[in-house]
């Protein structure tokens, strides 16, 4: 008898341990993607980015399909970590690509709530690397929007002070955040009053010519 329940046992742990594997496999994939395709949306090759989003997404779905029966598994932190990259790069995507500045919610993007706040908690960072792109190209002023988005985002997680056992690491992130948008407001101040400086230079200079 203890053969058998032994047996049963040793075939639950052997199913387990190949949907672990093979989700783990996945789980590298969805996110090399996702940082693929975030290097195509600052490089404005959006085609490109879509293609691998979607990609993303599909193996998201088969891995919650593979998990199903695996909840232990599911929730064991690598499925989860792959769902923030997604939305990370799906927001960002959305944001910069300019066809659909609406960003996507959890449920429609198919990831728990807690993924969804941490890949959110992640944008700032992009938006940060967008808004220094286009101070080094001489045009600050398309920037603020950019900043106000990171002000909503940083609003947003402010509401879920809870512990860290819930939120998995969320308050770090929205401080993280906070500081971004500082540093990034400081720099866009700068930019802008050198930009102002340099065409009252100009101005006086055509003045005296």
């Amino acid at each position: 008898m203890i053969n058998n329940i032994s047996g049963r046992i040793k075939d639950n742990f052997e199913e387990k341990d190949k949907a672990r594997e093979s989700t783990l496999a996945i789980s590298r994939d969805v996110v090399r993607n996702c940082r693929t395709a975030m290097y195509s949306i600052h490089n404005k090759d959006f085609k490109k980015a879509l293609s691998l989003i979607e990609n993303a997404r599909e193996m998201l779905e088969n891995m919650d399909m593979l998990l199903q029966n695996h909840p232990d598994i599911y929730y064991s932190g690598f499925l989860e970590h792959a769902q923030q990259e997604y939305v990370e790069c799906t927001v960002v995507y959305r944001i910069l690509s300019k066809d659909d500045r609406a960003i996507p919610g959890p449920e429609e993007l198919k990831v728990s709530d807690v993924a969804y706040l941490n890949g959110l908690g992640d944008v700032s960072g992009e938006l940060r690397r967008h808004i220094l792109d286009l101070i080094r190209k001489d045009t600050p002023e398309d920037a603020e929007d950019y900043l106000q988005l990171m002000e909503n985002i940083y609003n947003c997680l402010m509401m879920f002070d809870y512990p860290d056992a819930m939120t998995h690491g969320l308050r770090h992130k929205t401080d993280t955040t906070r500081s971004i948008i500082e540093k990034t407001r400081g720099d866009l101040t700068n930019a802008m009053r050198q930009q102002k400086l340099e065409k009252a230079m100009k101005e006086f200079e055509n003045r005296i010519n």
